[in-house]
């Protein structure tokens, strides 16, 4: 029985491909098993370490340190609280000698003494009591309240401390005092009166402005209010800083008022005559374009029809509506008059009225 064996290569294309199959599929495997190998993470003792969340752990900040503020304000605790924090360990038994809690013979003595010894006593310490009962951290108002509330059960009257009321704010580290402020922002129209703020010293101007109270004062100078810009126009200036150069100014103002009150004192007739010519001199400079015609509804100047219904309202009442603007007035009749300029003025067209 014959066998014949033929070859699977029949024809030179044939041939070809094997041949480059032969050289090109175990390249490709060898390529695809080197990116395995590389591509593969190693991982090996403490390499967990050194990941990225591992590193942001140890960094992470381990507390937080928070400082209080600088005036220590807190709220006080109650006598019965500091009692139980620093009193009650040595009172509540009697311990060293200390009189025991609601014992009305123990007391009677020391209630003898009287408040302020008792206090002292607590404050400063006597004896084998540790000032502030061991505790520095307390308050005297506390320590105080401690003691009215012991004596007060072992049948003492005395009134619990009232906390005392809390200082002018002072300038803190790195702000400025009144008197820097109002040079540095203020003076340039206060010292001169110019746009009509109140002059420095000024007590006639300043008044009206005084009685309006110093918070009114200090929101419109933080807000700005008519010609003058918000914060005296240093944006960088705090409220506190606003505040003492109000009070500044407020007592600039006080100092002259003695001055003046002894002035209108020894007044002669011949003063009324120079608040006259004043009037007449700014009357001639800032009223005259209105009131020497009856422009825009302004009573004309000696018409005494127009101004009677205008007396009846007073001279004050005249004053402050020629201050703050009416109907086609401007405020101070567009000027930079002071309020005392501006009401000898209204005196000198009132006169002439009648």
């Amino acid at each position: 029985m014959s066998e014949q064996h033929s070859s699977p290569i029949k024809t030179p294309q044939q041939l070809i491909t094997i041949v480059v199959l032969a050289f090109v599929v175990p390249v490709l495997i060898i390529v695809l098993l080197v990116k395995y190998v590389a591509g593969a993470k190693l991982e090996g003792a403490g390499t967990a370490s050194m990941t990225p969340e591992a590193i942001a752990d140890r960094l992470r900040p381990v507390g937080t340190v928070v400082l209080a503020e600088g005036n220590g304000a807190r709220a006080l605790q109650s006598g019965e609280s500091v009692y139980k924090l620093a009193c009650s360990a040595c009172h509540a038994a009697g311990v060293a000698g200390a009189p025991k809690t609601g014992d009305v013979g123990q007391w009677s003595p020391r209630l003898a003494q009287g408040y302020d010894t008792l206090v002292k006593h607590a404050v400063e310490g006597f004896k084998g009591m540790p000032p502030k009962g061991g505790n520095a951290s307390l308050d005297p108002i506390e320590v105080a309240r401690a003691v009215v509330y012991m004596a007060n059960l072992a049948g003492g009257k005395f009134k619990e401390p009232a906390v005392p009321a809390p200082k002018a704010a002072e300038a803190k580290f790195g702000e400025r005092t009144g008197e820097q402020v109002v040079a540095a922002a203020c003076s340039k129209c206060h010292e001169t009166g110019q746009g009509g703020a109140p002059k420095l010293g000024d007590w006639v101007a300043w008044k009206p402005r005084i009685e309006k109270g110093l918070a009114n004062l200090t929101e419109a100078a933080i807000k700005g209010h008519g010609g003058m810009p918000a914060r005296g126009g240093m944006a960088e200036l705090s409220d506190a800083e606003v505040r003492r150069a109000i009070e500044y100014m407020f007592n600039v103002g006080k100092q002259s008022a003695p001055a003046l009150a002894a002035a209108a004192a020894a007044a002669t007739p011949g003063a009324a005559k120079v608040d006259a010519v004043a009037g007449k001199k700014l009357y001639d400079t800032a009223c005259t374009a209105c009131h020497a015609t009856g422009v825009a509804g302004a009573p004309k100047f000696g018409d005494k029809a127009a101004w009677a219904p205008r007396i009846q309202t007073g001279l004050d009442a005249l004053t402050a509506s020629v201050i703050k603007g009416k109907g086609a007035m401007p405020p101070r009749g567009a000027s930079t008059a002071t309020d005392a300029e501006l009401r000898s003025a209204v005196e000198y067209m009132v006169a002439a009225a009648k």
